[in-house]
């Protein structure tokens, strides 16, 4: 495991420790704090936690809709190369 590494999320500092390192644990902490002010800055009087678990679930929502657009990108890969693979066969005569 790495050093910890010392980042600010809304105005706090923590110490991550993370098997990646101290750059991506940046990026990540800059990507989470990012999300925490907007949700912060669009919605009066919410509080930290409040606004950590709308944060956490916008991420969460983000995160599964690229997982679809994977597995239907996944999917289009495969069905073009299953065609791919019957013009070869009928080329090749196999």
């Amino acid at each position: 495991m790495e050093r910890p590494v010392r980042v600010r999320i809304l105005d706090q500092e923590y110490l991550i420790r993370s098997e990646v390192g101290e750059e991506q644990v940046q990026s990540v902490a800059r990507f989470v704090n990012d999300r925490l002010w907007a949700i912060r800055d669009g919605t009066e009087g919410l509080s930290e936690r409040k606004t950590a678990i709308l944060a956490a679930f916008d991420i969460a929502s983000e995160y599964f809709q690229v997982l679809r657009e994977r597995d239907a990108l996944r999917a289009e890969i495969q069905k073009r190369a299953r065609a791919l693979n019957r013009q070869i066969d009928s080329v090749t005569g196999s």
